[in-house]
């Protein structure tokens, strides 16, 4: 159906409304997240319990799991790995990763945020050949700028409230880095500038200010942030 019609969330309700078991569970569309907190690490899992929940959901619903796009990740000490089976299926076993991608934020098992900070940097880096090309079309400052604004900079801060408070310095420098290629991109004359003297030019915030900005909004004006541990 359309995308943004009213029969959207009424057919999402519908369809897997439903989806609940005994641990958190996040539905998004298609994509489901089962999330079980593990306090006592002598204690067994209960993921292949919930997993077979699921899958005699899916059959009464006339679904299927997909087995190749689904991930299983454990996150925090290593010990807890250890004492953890695999999940099983009817063909195998579910692929256990150290790493995965959950709607659009990479997520490894130590909480390092390197595999996003990388694939954020690879993504907004390619993205500047475009910069580029236009920037050698002859293309305007002001527009230069509007396609970095909205092409470029959101790369680099999708969903940044969640992570920006966990990066080390040198992610940080690295992530800001981008923005200092831009700005000398767009303006030449800003080479051999200071950086705070070059964002004044091109009137653009240091990438730590503006995460930290965001961070603040979704503080103040979203009502479910009083629910976040």
């Amino acid at each position: 159906m359309p995308q943004g019609s009213s029969l959207g969330p009424l057919s999402f309700l519908v369809l897997i409304g439903d989806l609940e078991f005994g641990c958190l569970a996040h539905k998004y569309v298609d994509d489901t997240t089962l999330t079980e907190l593990i306090r006592d690490k002598t204690k067994p899992s209960n993921m292949q319990t919930i997993f077979e929940q699921l899958l005699t959901w899916t059959n009464e619903n006339h679904m299927a799991v997909n087995y190749s796009k689904t991930k299983e990740i454990i996150m925090g000490s290593s010990s807890i790995t250890a004492n953890v089976s695999l999940i099983k299926t009817t063909t195998g076993h579910i692929e256990r990763v150290d790493s995965t991608k959950l709607l659009g934020i990479h997520l490894d098992s130590n909480f390092s945020w390197q595999p996003h900070i990388e694939a954020i940097l690879a993504k907004a880096t390619h993205r500047l050949y475009f910069l580029k090309q236009l920037t050698r079309a002859g293309v305007p400052h002001s527009q230069l700028r509007h396609f970095y604004l909205t092409v470029i900079r959101p790369v680099l801060e999708y969903a940044s409230p969640v992570w920006h408070h966990l990066i080390t310095k040198k992610q940080l420098e690295q992530i800001e880095a981008i923005q200092k290629r831009v700005i000398r991109m767009i303006y030449p004359c800003a080479h051999n500038m200071p950086y705070i003297s070059a964002e004044l030019l091109a009137d653009l915030p240091t990438m730590s200010d503006r995460r930290v900005q965001l961070a603040k909004i979704i503080q103040i004006h979203n009502p479910v942030y009083i629910l976040l541990p």
